[in-house]
């Protein structure tokens, strides 16, 4: 991702001087979907709420705050938005961009927020905050927050591969570190799962007390070890039951 350049905003403020700007700002989380609206000439800020990821709702709803505010104008009307970079990536931007919205992606730890306030509410900007944070960026102060170009499809898909690894490694961390914690509860410190003669070396482990492995011990240690060896296969976490 990167951040917006001057000159970049200094095109996107001029787009469209004649039509009358509706601000909107969107929270978005997995439950419900908080729309703050601004109408043209308005100074009270209205919230909507919409079904977490109803992007058809979210579109009606926005298409009737248009309609609303073009009959209260008299002249053609364009929807400005914001929202914050997150879990939901870059697919509700490119939806409203498809539909002719100018959509704006603000990386959330540039925008400055109470403390105070965010301690009461949540870790989440709200959407009044946003909602300013957008019109004074569209008065030409780029520097009151940081927007973000969003990644193309093609260099999205491109960074897959790497945080796919990195996702194994972590996984095999984990795994590594859940082995030896089962076995350091039997007296056991010496093993390493990473190791090729992994399997010979369980077979010949004996707890700290001098038994052979338990064998539902043994068993889930076993599918551990299949999982940092075949990484990419699918995830049998219960039948392991290993808690």
């Amino acid at each position: 991702m990167r951040s917006v350049t001057d000159q970049h905003a200094r095109q996107t403020n001029s787009s469209q001087p004649h039509a009358a700007t509706i601000f909107v700002s969107l929270e978005l989380s997995r439950s419900t979907w908080l729309v703050t609206s601004l109408a043209p000439g308005g100074e009270k800020m209205s919230k909507h709420t919409v079904a977490g990821g109803d992007s058809r709702a979210l579109l009606e709803l926005l298409a009737r705050l248009k309609t609303k505010a073009e009959q209260k104008s008299k002249r053609p009307a364009k929807i400005v938005s914001i929202q914050e970079a997150g879990f939901e990536g870059f697919w509700v931007h490119r939806l409203l961009t498809q539909q002719d919205i100018e959509s704006h992606i603000v990386d959330p730890a540039s925008v400055a927020v109470c403390r105070r306030r965010r301690r009461t509410k949540t870790d989440a900007i709200d959407g009044e905050t946003l909602l300013r944070s957008l019109m004074a960026w569209k008065r030409g102060e780029p520097r009151v927050c940081s927007m973000i170009v969003p990644a193309s499809i093609e260099e999205e898909d491109e960074r897959r591969i790497s945080r796919e690894r990195e996702t194994l490694i972590q996984e095999r961390i984990r795994l590594t570190n859940r082995i030896k914690g089962l076995l350091r509860a039997q007296g056991i410190t010496d093993f390493n799962p990473r190791r090729r003669n992994r399997r010979e070396q369980l077979a010949m482990l004996r707890t700290g007390d001098g038994r052979p492995l338990p064998s539902h011990l043994k068993a889930e240690i076993l599918r551990a070890c299949e999982r940092i060896e075949n990484p990419t296969a699918p995830n049998h976490r219960g039948r392991s039951g290993a808690r």
